[in-house]
């Protein structure tokens, strides 16, 4: 039994980068073997165990065979003969294909290391294009590393979209790696190569036409950390109606649909904040839920920021802080339900008509 450590964690230790989590392969080992060494069997499809101490994840060497569409479609093996060579192979990109032995040797077969140099992205075999899974990855890592896609890459991942293989697709996988690239230094990367392969159209064609959001999404990267601030702006230019068949379509949690919508529907409010009116001022914040959701309200504040040449947020959370100091508990001696919540209202809508007069 020989064990490796493979992938990110060995490309990020190159890059001189923080290691997240550590991967391993096991080379010349049965699943009696690992269990046997008190591993923890976890993987369904193919054998993948879990350290007793460590809980990091151990593979076994195997190689792929495709059998049917999409990223589901395949035969492993895992048997002992596996070699460290024909496992690496069936990895994505070189730079993903490094193994190190516990001695510290590098083995790199496919020249992953002079790829990380010239800082490139490079698929291994021509078994990349069996896994569309390996789109998404190659658009979320230009988005990580601001790499360049070799040619040859480009025009498999191309050939890949034009034989419907991202029609194969699972929503669940999409927005994974939609969602990760999100948060990562340059997402809009994510999307120009999409585009730039063809399968934005067909994944996300509600972005295909318009270029406004990719550039509102650069905007909120310089604004905030936050995945769903970054989202909205992105959307800023869709219908409600078009937000919500994308968010639909890929199982979009509650949270980043919520605020996306809002921006698509308020950003007007938010670029004419100092010409609103006490009524569409308390408007925007009753439907923006500015009062109880504190938070979410300062989000969306943010996203209409990075689709604005103006910033009104100064000015609307001073509106919102004016609506807030109203004293409420003398309302609740006399009043309940709904009378209570219009007389609130009423207390709000004064508040605010007096401080835009002293502004």
């Amino acid at each position: 039994m020989e064990i490796y450590l493979v992938g990110g964690a060995v490309r990020d230790q190159l890059l001189g980068l923080p290691i997240k989590e550590k991967d391993w392969v096991v080379v010349g080992a049965t699943i009696e073997d690992m269990l046997h060494a008190g591993f923890r069997q976890v993987g369904k499809d193919f054998p993948v165990f879990l350290h007793p101490k460590t809980g990091e994840e151990y593979a076994l060497a195997r190689t792929e065979r495709k059998v049917g569409q999409g990223y589901t479609g395949f035969k492993f093996d895992t048997s002992p003969t596996v070699t460290l060579k024909e496992d690496l192979k069936r990895r994505d990109l070189t730079i993903n294909a490094i193994a190190q032995a516990p001695s510290g040797e590098l083995i790199d077969p496919y020249h992953g290391q002079a790829d990380l140099a010239k800082k490139i992205l490079r698929h291994v075999s021509p078994a990349f294009e069996e896994d569309p899974v390996r789109i998404l990855r190659v658009a979320r890592f230009n988005a990580r590393f601001d790499f360049d896609i070799a040619p040859d890459t480009l025009a498999l991942m191309r050939k890949m979209v034009e034989k419907g293989e991202v029609d194969a697709l699972v929503a669940e996988r999409v927005w994974k790696e939609l969602e990760r690239a999100l948060q990562e230094s340059r997402p809009e990367n994510f999307f120009a190569v999409l585009a730039a392969c063809d399968a934005l159209a067909v994944l996300l064609p509600q972005l295909a036409a318009s270029s406004a959001g990719f550039t509102a999404l650069k905007q909120a990267v310089v604004l905030s950390p936050h995945s769903p601030v970054r989202f909205a702006a992105l959307l800023h230019t869709l219908s409600e109606n078009e937000i919500k068949t994308l968010c639909e379509r890929y199982r979009v949690p509650t949270d980043y649909r919520t605020i996306a919508i809002l921006v698509s529907k308020y950003l007007p409010y938010y670029q004419d904040a100092k010409n609103l009116s006490a009524d569409d001022m308390l408007n925007l914040l009753l439907a923006t839920d500015a009062f109880r959701r504190p938070d979410r309200f300062k989000d969306f504040l943010t996203s209409c920021t990075a689709c604005s040449s103006i910033n009104a947020t100064a000015w609307l959370l001073a509106g919102r802080d004016a609506a807030k100091k109203i004293e409420i508990k003398e309302l609740t001696a006399y009043y309940s339900g709904q009378e209570l919540a219009k007389k609130i209202k009423e207390k709000r809508w004064r508040a605010i008509q007096s401080w835009l007069k002293k502004s």
